[in-house]
């Protein structure tokens, strides 16, 4: 099998946002990291980043352009990126081949996106004045993490038995990011099962490589 065909990788990325890490570990894990050229940009739901929209009309993070053969392409979704890079550079180290476990993973991948963007929502609701802020949703998103961290831990087995992929990686970022922003929370008394599997994930080289930091 031949090596992939040389082409320039940007990604447009930041160190604080869980879905940017989620890719920044998918590519340590295939080798490539050194290949992405990275152009730090800050996204807002309420102020859209003009040169982001350039290239991803939704204004979002992350957005890797792919320049070759005189064009670009342009990829814009973490899942959509992880599939990428997989494919690309080492096809089924992250997305597993055999149907069972790719689904599996695929669900896994999910549920850690979603674990994500409700403590993303969570975030920008306590940014909000304490006034304008609504208690039912903030109830809302808190009821739906306690049942998610369950299911996390109802699949341990899983991720157990299978090689290290896409879901684990998800589910991984998904934690970390919950101990990033909210350093308070108590899942991991409640979790100690999870909690030990999340110790486990922290120690791999991938991941220890893409701290998450506040730099503005």
């Amino acid at each position: 099998m031949s090596a992939p065909a040389a082409s320039a990788l940007t990604l447009h990325w930041s160190p604080r946002s869980p879905f940017v890490r989620k890719v920044m570990i998918a590519a340590h894990e295939l080798g490539i990291a050194d290949r992405l050229t990275r152009v730090r940009n800050v996204v807002a739901l309420h102020r859209p980043n003009d040169v982001v929209m350039a290239f991803n009309p939704l204004s979002k993070l992350p957005t890797l352009v792919v320049d070759r053969d005189g064009g670009q392409e342009v990829l814009y979704d973490s899942h959509v990126i992880c599939s990428y890079l997989d494919a690309r550079f080492g096809p089924g180290r992250l997305v597993p081949e055999a149907l069972d476990d790719r689904m599996t993973a695929l669900r896994q991948e999910a549920l850690g996106d979603g674990v994500m963007e409700l403590l993303l929502l969570r975030l920008f609701e306590g940014l909000r004045p304490e006034a304008a802020r609504s208690a039912e949703l903030l109830s809302s998103l808190h009821r739906k993490l306690r049942r998610s961290l369950e299911v996390m831990e109802q699949d341990l087995p899983s991720l157990a038995r299978r090689s290290f992929d896409l879901g684990h990686l998800t589910i991984g970022v998904a934690l970390s990011y919950l101990d990033f922003r909210f350093p308070g929370e108590s899942w991991h008394e409640a979790h100690p099962a999870l909690k030990r599997w999340h110790d486990g994930f922290s120690g791999r080289p991938s991941v220890q490589a893409t701290v998450p930091f506040d730099d503005v």
